[in-house]
């Protein structure tokens, strides 16, 4: 004989959220001081490197019409330009990216694959590897002290292959939640900015069953 499966009691779907409910979902507001202080700096970095690629053009042209043709310095300015460009892409992923997150849903996110706050951190680390193998080849291509650089590229390599590791990692994690429950963010997404619902229902299908051994009559 086998004892009767025990499931929790979910909270009943007409009743209302308290107060505290309310006052901690509204909370997440909060995170606009956030996301407008990281989008000035984004749109600081982006305003910085169209200075310096101005004023890197207006340097090249300059050394070309004088018969420069050394290329190593200007590339190495340029490459610079890319890696303040990149450091702006950070910051403004991280700014769009909490918007979605705590704010309200945007298409723009979707597009870019940040439904979560695991895809954040994904998209974030992958800008940074960018943005270190930049900084790398910025070295590389001087290659003034051979040793540094080659010991400059082991340090960079050993925290590439950390980030790298993270990101399969929340990876895996994030495939195992959506197997696990595969609707239920989407869920609470659209009863929090559709439906202003601060409080979640658990539904009876999202509780697992426990099962308990037979017993002796």
């Amino acid at each position: 004989m086998t004892r009767p499966e025990s499931r929790p009691a979910a909270r009943n779907a007409g009743t209302p959220p308290t107060a505290l409910s309310h006052i901690i979902g509204r909370s997440r507001f909060i995170v606009i001081v956030a996301v407008v202080a990281v989008m000035l700096v984004a749109v600081s970095l982006f305003l910085l490197g169209v200075v310096q690629a101005a004023q890197g053009v207006w340097g090249a042209w300059r050394e070309v019409l004088s018969g420069n043709f050394q290329a190593t310095t200007l590339t190495v300015e340029f490459l610079e330009i890319v890696s303040t460009m990149l450091k702006a892409v950070v910051f403004y992923i991280i700014g769009v990216g909490l918007y979605s997150l705590f704010i309200a849903p945007l298409n723009l996110t979707l597009s870019l694959g940040v439904e979560t706050l695991s895809d954040l951190e994904s998209k974030v680390v992958s800008v940074v590897i960018v943005i270190l193998a930049v900084t790398f080849l910025e070295h590389f291509i001087r290659w003034e002290e051979p040793l540094e650089t080659l010991q400059f590229g082991g340090a960079l390599a050993s925290v590439v292959f950390a980030l790298v590791f993270f990101q399969r990692y929340s990876h895996k994690v994030k495939e195992e939640q959506q197997t696990h429950n595969p609707d239920a963010q989407a869920r609470a997404q659209k009863e929090l900015f559709e439906k202003d619902n601060e409080e979640r229902v658990i539904r009876d299908d999202e509780i697992k069953p426990t099962r308990s051994g037979p017993t002796p009559d």
